[in-house]
């Protein structure tokens, strides 16, 4: 960068440009405080499942976990949710799977974690017009506030993204009574002699 001398014959400093993508990384950091910090008053109003004991999360994460689990996994094709061989990601505890793998993180990558569903809850619908909590929205709204995290210019926020959706078809996958939705029949390791039923 050019230095310049001034009217005196002072040297100037140089100019200092923020690039863009480094100025959407700031703001998605920024963003992602700013959840952490309104979910940290935000925490009232969020009922666990009597019996339910969390290993990783908090009762307002899980609560946010079971809500973004069930539109990253939700039927693709209209009618399919009312077909009983379709199970849903509270069939198969999908957000109890992410509770339980989050043990496994280290502890900077779980607070990350719960900075980013702070995020999604608090502020992401924030961004597209919205006034109420991830968690209490209608399933459309849902739907457009994750279609455009996932499509964020930042990418911070489509890694957090791709994390948490990464961890839900985990969950869901994981479980027999989804495979024959992928053709899938089972793993040969320690397969049944009549095979795996999926029930």
């Amino acid at each position: 960068m050019r230095v310049s001398s001034g009217s005196r014959g002072e040297t100037q400093k140089p100019e200092r440009r923020v690039s863009r993508r480094r100025l959407f990384e700031l703001t998605a950091a920024a963003a992602l405080t700013l959840g952490g910090l309104a979910a940290a008053v935000r925490t009232h109003g969020y009922a666990v499942p009597v019996g339910r004991r969390l290993v990783a999360t908090s009762p307002w994460q899980f609560i946010v976990l079971q809500h973004a689990a069930r539109r990253i996994a939700a039927p693709d094709r209209e009618g399919a949710a009312a077909i009983p061989t379709v199970p849903t990601a509270d069939d198969l505890d999908v957000a109890g799977f992410v509770d339980g793998w989050l043990v496994r993180m280290q502890p900077g990558v779980r607070r990350d974690f719960g900075r980013f569903l702070a995020y999604v809850e608090h502020v992401a619908p924030l961004r597209e017009g919205l006034v109420t909590r991830f968690s209490r929205l209608a399933p459309p709204e849902q739907d457009r506030v994750l279609a455009a995290t996932e499509a964020s210019s930042s990418d911070l926020l489509r890694a957090g993204f791709d994390g948490l959706k990464s961890l839900c078809m985990m969950g869901y996958y994981r479980d027999a009574r989804a495979w024959s939705l992928v053709g899938y029949d089972g793993p040969l390791v320690g397969r049944p002699p009549s095979g795996w039923s999926g029930g």
